[in-house]
């Protein structure tokens, strides 16, 4: 008799939610891909690209569809090519890019902490890179370059500094929570300290890239900004599948023979690296790391939190705020990191009520 027919009635054989293999390089690399979350992702890239089309669409020079494609391949006279191509293009690209960026980040540091609130914005890297942009200003006078570069070094030093200092035989979630919030809070006062002492021209501009905008962005800062946060972000895709490893415990990630720090270690690398190249090209932009991954995880109905679908949620994140930032108070323009920190605050109040009821 078939074991799933008892009592005269048949019973449903629960084969779990519909996947799809993926395999690379020869099969050396695969990937489990679950169907949901792929239909999530989709759906969102193109709620992304219509955000773009409306980017690149909308403005002072209002322009068509057509013309916009006209423009992208080449077929468009001088003004609508320069409007499209030169101004609209690289900010509307970097949005989604450094959107991206900031959702794969917050995904990867809420699954090593196991908690919402385990984010780059409130752990401190952040902060971190502002301090290190901060002290090339004030004390070097660089250039767009230099400020980068700040940034990157300010972060990854910052998430050396809270790494080390959370590590007790291993690094525990809500461990590296709290010293992350307490070297923020000290970056924080250190970096008004660094702006109480300059003078007033430097300090305003030093508040304006703090703030986080996509303002002036062009193809100079986007193309390497792209570059190097598709290379940041290539080893996540032998480090995704054991991010969900590691979400079952160290011992039963140690029974399927992965060797939890080393992992552990090169997912904060790539997530700092991640992080601190958005501070360095557009300044701390707040909130998208932490609000992307949870909404993602909504939508896809996961376990946990997942890259792929944080990273598009990301891009829609930034790429809506920054259309916001550019259109509610035109002709003047808003730094984005004031919008995402206006949504994200309704957010975070959102989720600290529906923590505390649990």
């Amino acid at each position: 008799m078939d074991p799933s027919v008892r009592g005269g009635g048949a019973h449903r054989v629960d084969f779990g939610r519909p996947t799809r293999v993926v395999r690379g390089l020869g099969g050396r690399v695969s990937h489990r891909l679950d169907l949901r979350t792929l239909a999530v992702c989709g759906a969102l890239l193109l709620v992304a690209l219509a955000i773009g089309v409306v980017a690149l669409t909308t403005g002072d020079y209002p322009l068509t569809v057509s013309q916009v494609l006209q423009a992208l391949v080449g077929a468009a006279d001088g003004p609508v090519h320069m409007v499209v191509v030169e101004w609209r293009l690289p900010r509307a690209l970097m949005a989604l890019v450094l959107g991206a960026a900031l959702g794969a980040s917050g995904a990867i540091f809420q699954s090593l902490t196991r908690n919402p609130l385990g984010s780059p914005d409130v752990i401190g890297f952040n902060t971190g890179a502002y301090t290190g942009a901060l002290v090339v200003i004030m004390l070097l006078g660089g250039g767009y370059v230099g400020v980068a570069a700040g940034a990157l070094v300010g972060g990854i030093v910052t998430a050396g500094v809270v790494y080390v200092l959370a590590y007790r035989r291993g690094v525990q979630g809500f461990r590296l929570i709290i010293v992350g919030i307490a070297v923020s809070a000290m970056l924080a006062s250190v970096n008004q300290w660094l702006i109480i002492k300059a003078d007033l021209e430097t300090a305003m501009a030093a508040a304006v890239w703090g703030a986080g905008s996509l303002n002036g962005m062009t193809w100079a800062q986007a193309v390497p900004a792209a570059v190097l946060a598709a290379l940041i972000a290539l080893p996540l895709v032998w480090l995704a599948p054991r991010m969900g490893m590691l979400e079952l415990g160290d011992d039963a990630a140690a029974a399927l023979g992965l060797r939890s720090e080393r992992v552990r270690l090169a997912l904060v690398v790539v997530g700092v690296a991640l992080t601190a190249l958005v501070t360095a090209a557009a300044g701390p932009i707040t909130f998208v790391a932490l609000a992307a991954p949870q909404l993602a995880r909504r939508l896809t109905g996961a376990a946990g939190v997942r890259i792929l679908p944080a990273a598009a949620m990301g891009a829609v994140l930034l790429a809506a705020s920054d259309l916001v930032a550019q259109r509610a108070f035109a002709p003047t323009q808003l730094p984005v990191g004031v919008v995402t920190v206006s949504v994200g605050g309704a957010y975070l109040v959102w989720l600290l009520v529906r923590e505390a009821r649990k």
